[in-house]
């Protein structure tokens, strides 16, 4: 007998996922009990917080300032190390029972692989080319595309599984080309988007990195368009589409710009319950528009 609701499962290719949503990277630390909590509130896919190959301590407070639009903050990639994170994720893979997508940031194929070794506890890998704050990683990467290719051709070849994070900021297209002929299994897009915000009493710079990275509802349409123009140009190549999804209505749209799955984060802040209200408003709108399967929808706009 057919399910009396619509079916939310969806396959990124090398994932597969009971339903679309997927912590981004960066939201629950390195705490495993957060990840858990994520996955019993329903999240299909957890990232965990990028990795760099040695520790990293991050930029000095403040690093988050809440805004009337979003968030914007500067954390500058703190984390463990991959050695020690590698324990977190195998930890975390004895305890949660959906996939987990290691986040990580390397500047050559060399380092990334010494990272992936680490990691290989994972399902997944999503390199980071997309942070707007830490130099030499992140963003830069993305102005140097010979580097993201090579990065991708070598991890792949070692038998890793790996997305790319990509940046609103740049070429986009051009690097989603060379990752997809590096052969890369899917793409994350987007990133936040490099911003400031200045304390006009103090007269500087309000985070303590200066420049930071804006999350949050401001930045859903251009995550929209993004997504769509990925779907347009690699309409074989999974997409997780991320940015400002605080709503479910925020969430069908990135569906039918193309995206497979949808990353969330800074809807968070309102609690976990955030992720059943989203899985609940996309089962009602397929249900209400006849569609028995959230696939039916994947790219629509295009059409």
């Amino acid at each position: 007998m057919m399910s009396s609701e619509p079916s939310l499962s969806v396959d990124l290719g090398v994932l597969k996922l009971r339903n679309p949503i997927i912590i981004a990277s960066g939201v629950l630390g390195v705490s495993i009990g957060l990840m858990k909590r994520a996955e019993e509130a329903g999240a299909a896919a957890i990232t965990s917080k990028t990795t760099t190959l040695e520790p990293r301590k991050g930029h000095e407070n403040p690093v988050v300032y809440e805004l009337e639009y979003g968030l914007l903050n500067s954390m500058g990639l703190p984390n463990p190390g991959a050695e020690e994170m590698g324990k977190i994720l195998e930890e975390a893979k004895r305890i949660i029972n959906v996939p987990i997508i290691a986040s990580f940031g390397a500047s050559t194929p060399e380092e990334a692989l010494k990272i992936a070794e680490h990691l290989k506890h994972a399902d997944a890998l999503e390199l980071n080319a997309s942070c707007p704050h830490v130099k030499g990683l992140g963003a830069d990467l993305m102005s140097d595309p010979k580097a993201i290719h090579d990065i991708i051709s070598e991890v792949k070849a070692s038998g890793y599984k790996i997305f790319l994070k990509l940046s609103a900021h740049g070429d986009y297209l051009y690097i989603a080309r060379k990752a997809y002929d590096a052969g890369v299994d899917g793409f994350t897009a987007i990133n936040t988007l490099k911003a400031m915000a200045i304390d006009i009493n103090a007269k500087k710079p309000v985070l303590g990195g200066k420049v930071g990275g804006l999350s949050g509802k401001a930045i859903h349409p251009i995550a929209v368009r993004i997504v769509y123009e990925l779907r347009r140009e690699f309409p074989d190549v999974p997409i997780i589409g991320t940015g400002g999804v605080e709503t479910w209505q925020d969430a069908v749209e990135l569906l039918l710009a193309g995206a497979k799955a949808i990353g969330i984060g800074t809807v968070l802040k309102k609690g976990f319950h955030a992720i059943g209200q989203l899985l609940d408003g996309i089962k009602e709108y397929l249900a209400m528009n006849g569609y028995r399967d959230i696939n039916e929808i994947t790219g629509l706009a295009h059409k």
